[in-house]
């Protein structure tokens, strides 16, 4: 990732580090920060919870989708088993944000 923002490596997207990166960026209290991003990702659940879908221009959009209960099998017995219909969430990236990853 980009080293502007302070977050390097695969597995440096935790919370803490992206407070950090978002605050030294910002030129914003961690406390501020950590309220914020707090916030937004409560408002985007409860959204998509809902049922609608929350557009977040340049990076993405997230909405729910629908898998059809289906019959499966039991990798141990061999037995075929009932899985139930679930509701899931899809994110699907702005191309901004797909070109920025293939830059």
């Amino acid at each position: 990732m980009s080293t502007r923002t302070g977050l390097r490596g695969r597995n440096r997207s935790r919370t803490q580090e992206l407070v950090d990166a978002v605050a030294s960026s910002a030129d914003v209290s961690k406390a501020a920060v950590t309220g914020i991003i707090g916030a937004v990702l409560d408002v985007v659940s409860k959204t998509v919870a809902a049922g609608e879908s929350v557009q977040l221009i340049g990076f993405g959009t997230f909405a729910t989708g629908d898998r059809a209960a289906r019959s499966g099998r039991n990798s141990k017995t061999g037995e075929t088993i009932e899985i139930s219909a679930a509701k899931t969430l899809k994110f699907s990236g702005a191309k901004a944000f797909e070109d920025a990853l293939n830059q």
